[in-house]
């Protein structure tokens, strides 16, 4: 009685009808004693009546039976996904358990149950279906590829199924994900066939009337299209018979899905979408000429119809991912209508129409990416060419081995870099998030910061206020992102530590009433071994180093400096007088004339260079409006005058420099010479109106290189200058910067 309860009259139809064509698909590869053990454990199944029918009131066994039937006869999947797709039901709601599956049927049929039961739970707790992420997780998930070719076949035979179904709400959003999920999913594995009828069917649920008036717009030209069609393919004919080529034509109008989005994209009518139809030309060539025998239909075709050069595809030398090779070219036929013609052999159709299952009973198949590696490593493993998949089970999808996919607790979906840790996911999210990570709780079990996710993992991050980023933090996480506002971070709270500690010393001296002098104390780190004053003052901020022994060395140091420094003869800074940078200041006085006649103009003096008055100089126009003075032969005098020719002013010095004085930098080049420093900087004393600003010297191996800044009225006053420096006993070259 429950069994007959559980099956409807109609129903009872299907089931012997489907068993007998299951069995004619797959009875060769079907081992001794399948048959029956499946038909006990159903039965089984049924009598205790734990398989609930889906919102939709369809029979869970009849249903299956249907999508085993599309695997089997559209995608060529035989013993392992049959049998996986007619038990997961019972796994899943608990009937039976994957390891008794497993003893009864092997690891290969339990391997795509648990896949299909993973998904099924990924499916039912995220909510971010729509996203290209949640596409990636899914092929990350199925372990077994033939995972994915089963979901798409159940949502296929889903689709076909809820035509009169009174629950529309739930048909629209069945139809909307076979639109953005599934379709890709199917072109992304070349199953186009399979494609194609679930965006045509998903159009018809989402946009009913759109899909009738294309349907009905298709049938009205359907006569005159068949006998354009067959106009346009009988010449072809008799030149290919005539060339000796095996082949046979068809003529194919396009999806009603494809068409509407030519409508969408054009914004036209039906009736201005000028390719409905391809004819595609299929050749029965043996492998070694399947490319010349193509090209040689590509010449005939196109010598009788002229081509568009720009709807040339060559998918024969460069084939697509997913393995689909062809020739399609579109031709101006009778009548001036563009006509699509695709040219192909056998075994390419053959791939274009059942996609993945076609590429495993072929060999030598090329490709452009991961997808088809996957493949060559499969054909390599396959012995028999027509054996049935059980080794598939060996291999995972590698197109997504870079990535996991991880939820928020939430339902929020984050893709990561494979090898991310909790530490990287709680950056990913937010930074502020991250720095304050004491750990998570992945799948709701307490996990270190160090700990590795993988796809699937819902992770919850644990803050706490006191916690601050570490250094060794760097060594835990991998992504970008992470490291730089860790570093960020550090830097920030070094900055902060340095400054306490800088102010600590400073309060201690103030304390003691010394004089702090920043020169002895730059010195005093130096010779402590630190390479940067942030390392020093880190020690002081971490209290490895005592501030009074600091304190007692400076003391120290700058007593050995007072005594060392007794017998030399120091300059007196009581008549300099220390001139204030005027690089960037503008000028007012008239002192030069730009152009022609300009005077009173803005004008800048550029620091490449430093011209001052009496230079050779030119003037350049700047983007913001205002004039640089450049000397004739300043180092980017050339580009400027080569590039921006139409920019350059002329300009010239005029009256008196009006003791205005500019800062000049000397390269000195010489001997190390005893007391030279103090030479040249008595020269610049004894000057009158030139003022030493600054003064640097490096020594090294008994060369002298200075490099002296001085203020000065003009070019004259320079020139002398440079002279007298020149006659210093081991000067060498004096150059101006």
């Amino acid at each position: 009685m429950e069994e007959k309860a559980f099956f409807t009259a109609k129903e009872r139809e299907q089931l012997f009808a489907l068993y007998k064509r299951l069995l004619q698909l797959s009875g060769d590869t079907l081992q001794k004693g399948d048959c029956h053990k499946l038909k006990i454990h159903l039965i089984k199944a049924v009598a205790e009546g734990n398989l609930p029918r889906n919102c939709f009131g369809m029979n869970p066994i009849i249903k299956d039976m249907q999508t085993a039937v599309i695997v089997a006869e559209e995608i060529g999947m035989k013993r392992a996904s049959i049998l996986g797709i007619m038990l997961h039901e019972s796994v899943k709601n608990h009937l039976c358990t994957l390891a008794s599956v497993q003893q009864e049927y092997g690891e290969d049929v339990a391997g795509i149950i648990r896949g299909l039961v993973k998904i099924n739970e990924l499916y039912s707790k995220s909510p971010t279906i729509e996203s290209e992420n949640f596409r990636n997780l899914l092929l990350s998930f199925a372990e077994d590829m033939r995972v994915i070719l089963i979901i798409i076949a159940d949502r296929v035979n889903l689709m076909r199924q809820i035509k009169e179904t009174p629950n529309i709400e739930a048909r629209t959003q069945v139809a909307n994900e076979a639109a953005y999920l599934y379709a890709p999913l199917a072109h992304k594995l070349g199953l186009y066939k399979l494609k194609s009828e679930l965006e045509d069917l998903s159009l018809k649920y989402t946009e009913h009337d759109v899909y009738y008036h294309i349907k009905d717009k298709l049938n009205e030209t359907k006569a005159s299209r068949d006998k354009y069609i067959a106009a346009f393919i009988e010449p072809i004919q008799h030149k290919l018979e005539e060339a000796g080529l095996k082949f046979h034509m068809k003529g194919r109008t396009k999806s009603i899905h494809s068409i509407y989005q030519k409508m969408k994209k054009q914004k036209c009518p039906f009736e201005g979408v000028y390719d409905l139809f391809a004819i595609r030309i299929i050749l029965d060539s043996h492998v070694d000429k399947e490319k010349q025998e193509c090209w040689q239909v590509y010449s005939i075709v196109t010598d009788m119809y002229m081509p568009n050069p720009k709807r040339l595809r060559d998918w024969l030398s460069a084939p697509k991912s997913n393995g689909y090779e062809s020739l399609h070219t579109t031709v101006m036929g009778p009548e001036g209508k563009w006509v699509e013609v695709q040219i192909r052999t056998e075994r390419m159709d053959e791939i274009a129409e059942r996609g993945l299952a076609a590429h495993w009973r072929y060999k030598g198949v090329k490709g452009e990416s991961g997808l088809d590696e996957w493949l060559t490593s499969i054909r390599e493993t396959l012995e028999n060419a027509d054996s049935d998949l059980e080794v598939m089970d060996q291999f995972k999808l590698e197109l997504y081995e870079d990535e996991v996919f991880v939820f928020t607790p939430k339902g929020d979906l984050y893709k990561m870099p494979k090898g991310a840790t909790v530490l990287d996911f709680a950056f990913a999210i937010h930074s502020k998030l991250g720095s304050k990570c004491i750990g998570a709780k992945v799948n709701g079990k307490n996990a270190q910061l160090k700990q590795t996710l993988n796809s699937g993992d819902q992770v919850e991050v644990m803050t706490s206020n006191t916690q601050t980023p570490k250094r060794d933090w760097l060594n835990i996480v991998t992504t970008s992102k992470a490291k730089t506002k860790i570093r960020q971070a550090i830097k920030e709270i070094e900055a902060r530590q340095t400054e306490f500690a800088k102010e600590t010393i400073e309060r201690k001296f103030k304390n003691r009433k010394l004089e702090y002098d920043e020169a002895v104390m730059m010195r005093l780190i130096k010779k402590l071994g630190y390479k940067t004053v942030t390392e020093f003052y880190q020690d002081i901020a971490n209290e490895t180093r005592d501030t009074n022994d600091i304190i007692e060395k400076y003391l120290e140091l700058k007593k050995k400096e007072t005594e060392n420094r007794e017998d030399i003869v120091y300059r007196s800074a009581e008549n300099f007088s220390m001139q204030i940078t005027q690089d960037d200041k503008t000028f007012k006085e008239d002192v030069l004339v730009i152009d022609q006649n300009l005077k009173g103009l803005d004008f800048k003096l550029a620091k490449c260079c430093n011209p001052i008055y009496g230079d050779d100089v030119f003037g350049f126009v700047t983007i913001s409006g205002g004039i640089k003075i450049h000397r004739t032969d300043c180092p980017n005098a050339r580009e400027l005058q080569s590039r921006f020719a139409y920019r350059i002013v002329k300009a010239r010095w005029a009256g008196k420099s009006h003791g205005k004085q500019y800062p000049i930098t000397l390269r000195i080049v010489g001997h190390d010479d005893i007391g030279i420093v103090t030479n040249i900087t008595s020269i610049i004393n004894k000057e009158n109106d030139i003022l030493l600003r600054s003064i640097s010297i490096d020594s090294h191996d008994g060369l002298f290189n200075g490099m002296m800044t001085v203020m000065v009225d003009d070019t004259s006053k320079l020139e002398s200058l440079v002279k007298k420096i020149k006659t210093v006993k081991g000067v060498k070259q004096v150059n101006r910067g």
